[in-house]
């Protein structure tokens, strides 16, 4: 089973108000949509911990979560950014396919995600989750094979600095701010 992640993250718990604004873009480097998901006032906030890093508030008041939708690709890239504009880390969903519905671009996560903070860390994560699916038999081994195979392919482009939208994740921001 595939969980269907919308990029106007609808019923998300803890934020109380929020505001939305989407824009489709086709340049050089990016074919699809990008969302931005501004949180105004949320219940909780909600703080992570990778490696060394400690309590990092990645969804708080003020915070905004831009997502990157590229069309015929296997991953969706949210950035996200404290009330200040700073990039806290780049999330990277890897996931079966992207598309459009009531207008509203969303993903069907498989399981696999890669977590890069701005310091050049990458971090693998969910492959215990992977792993669960296909012997569960929720996915079929081409779909498994398909997680591992975009997730190495994506780690060497970060590794390699040629991962354009971690490049692209400012510049957008701005775009998509205007249609607020």
């Amino acid at each position: 089973m595939l969980k269907r992640k919308y990029g106007d993250r609808p019923g998300w718990q803890r934020v109380d108000e929020k505001q939305y604004a989407q824009t489709y873009l086709e340049t050089t480097e990016f074919k699809g949509y990008v969302t931005l998901v501004k949180t105004i006032k949320v219940s909780k906030p909600l703080f992570v911990n990778y490696g060394g890093t400690e309590n990092v508030c990645i969804v708080g008041d003020g915070y905004s979560w831009l997502q990157h939708f590229p069309l015929n690709e296997n991953y969706s890239v949210t950035t996200m950014f404290d009330p200040e504009g700073r990039i806290i880390q780049w999330y990277i969903d890897i996931c079966k396919e992207i598309g459009v519905e009531d207008q509203i671009p969303w993903m069907d996560d498989l399981y696999l995600d890669l977590i890069v903070l701005p310091t050049g860390e990458i971090y693998e994560k969910d492959a215990d989750e992977l792993e669960d699916a296909y012997i569960k038999g929720w996915i079929d081994k081409p779909l498994y094979d398909l997680a591992w195979m975009e997730l190495k392919k994506l780690k060497r482009l970060i590794e390699e600095n040629q991962f354009q939208l971690i490049k692209l994740s400012k510049e957008h921001k701005e775009i998509v701010e205007s249609q607020y």
